[in-house]
């Protein structure tokens, strides 16, 4: 009987992301504004210095995720992702600071290259920590657990800044260099904390397969993945999956603002859908015990698909429909996350079997280049679409017509991009069967010894 890890043992696992998954909801939300309102930088040039921080992921990703799986730091033992994790907090933290409460006089370039420190932080604690939660267990529905627990702490994280925010308001306190001076002391506070309780309080299992062992090189590496079914199975699915939510999130302000007409609704929509997110992850644990996991999965992408359809006929006073629907729409949010890198483990060990190399590190890499490359496409189509057929949200007035093509987008593209992402995970070939199987095998093959 596989072992189960303990609550305790589990969350203290889980800690770190209640604060590194927070930082980039600010990010998004309230450093543009800030820098072009408060502090006269270009909005578009705050923007292009955020997008071009993120091109530093395509050599800092898979650098890491590799140096991650094969490194072995002096006077570590065994561990291999902790003080990657140790590495990028101090740096995260630092970033942070110097992005949220910048000094006087700061131009586009401060914002590009604090933000491309803080990505390179967040990714050395989030990469080492996702690819160590593939290694905690074997089990087929443990790892669904694991993963559930992280997203649904990272959630809760969330969910707290928005209350917090939305509590500070109530208060009086609506400017945004105290909201981000405020975000960025807890940051500075939360993350050090939480992190030393995981790495203490957290075993790192030892690699499966000797990392000294590794015969591949990167291109045969390479070869290996491009030949594994089921990750490119879940490249199409997650590329898809992720767009078509980025598309719904990019417009959320401007629906509210052109065609709903109460804009003050955002904070609390996104609220109330984190917290409907949050709610949900133990309904969706339970279904995904029930069936397979791609098949729970699917169904966690029609649910979204089904219920963004509705969006389209959306008009002028409908705020509290769109809100109901939004919010149900997003129950499965954190099911979509959390089975999406459950699954991951299971195509990791695949790898592992073919290969004869654990890259838990690597596996996790390329699948972060894949989300931000699905994050970038769907803002993309969330911005270009609208204005090629006529949306500007600077005009005095947004036609009926145009608000019909806008709500479209908000809501039948994304529908038929969750439906189109379902398509690749029909008859998946990862089974709770064949990863039992390969588990066998990969199991057999460690205990045996190795041949001169």
């Amino acid at each position: 009987m596989p072992e189960r890890i303990g609550a305790l043992r589990l969350t203290a696992y889980s800690a770190p992301s209640f604060v590194s998954s927070v930082a980039a909801l600010p990010v998004a939300l309230f450093v543009p504004a800030f820098y072009a309102d408060d502090l006269g930088v270009p909005l578009a040039m705050v923007g292009l210095a955020i997008g071009l921080s993120r091109l530093f992921d395509i050599v800092t990703d898979p650098l890491i995720g590799r140096l991650s799986d094969r490194l072995r730091w002096p006077g570590a033992g065994a561990s291999r992702r902790k003080p990657w994790m140790l590495l990028g907090a101090p740096l995260f933290v630092l970033s942070v600071w110097q992005l949220f409460v910048p000094p006087e006089g700061v131009t586009w370039l401060w914002v590009f290259v604090w933000s491309t420190l803080l990505y390179l932080g967040f990714t050395l604690i989030d990469l080492p920590h996702k690819a160590w939660g593939a290694e905690l267990s074997t089990d087929y529905h443990e790892r669904t657990r694991i993963t559930s627990v992280r997203e649904a702490v990272g959630t809760a994280g969330q969910v707290a800044l928005l209350a917090a925010l939305a509590f500070a308001a109530a208060h009086g306190v609506e400017d945004a260099p105290a909201q981000l001076r405020g975000m960025a002391t807890a940051i500075a506070i939360l993350l050090p904390l939480l992190l030393g309780v995981c790495v203490m309080l957290v075993r790192e299992p030892a690699a499966e397969i000797d990392p000294e062992e590794a015969r591949l090189g990167a291109w045969a590496g390479m070869k290996v993945v491009a030949a594994n079914p089921a990750f490119v199975r879940m490249v199409a699915c997650v590329l898809f999956f992720v767009s078509g939510i980025a598309i719904q999130g990019t417009l959320h302000r401007l629906v509210l603002a052109d065609v709903i007409g109460d804009e003050s609704r955002f904070t609390t929509m996104i609220l109330l859908e984190n917290v409907a997110t949050l709610c949900a992850v133990p309904l969706w644990l339970w279904l995904s015990r029930r069936m397979e996991k791609a098949r729970a999965l699917i169904a966690a992408a029609l649910w979204i698909a089904g219920w963004s359809l509705p969006l389209i006929f959306l008009r002028e006073g409908d705020a509290a429909s769109l809100i109901a629907i939004v919010v149900v729409r997003g129950s499965s949010f954190a099911s979509i996350l959390f089975l999406a890198n459950s699954i991951a483990a299971d195509v990791i060990d695949y790898d592992t079997l073919e290969s004869g190399e654990a890259r838990a590190g690597f596996f996790f890499a390329a699948w972060g280049m894949v989300t931000k490359l699905a994050l970038a496409l769907g803002v993309a189509l969330g911005t270009a679409l609208p204005a090629a057929l006529g949306y500007d949200p600077a005009a005095a007035e947004i036609t009926s017509e145009v608000q019909r093509r806008l709500m479209w987008i908000y809501g039948a593209l994304p529908a038929a991009m969750m439906a189109l992402g379902a398509f690749f995970l029909r008859g998946f070939p990862i089974t709770k069967g064949r990863q039992a199987a390969i588990r066998a095998q990969l199991e057999a093959r460690v205990t045996q010894p190795r041949r001169a």
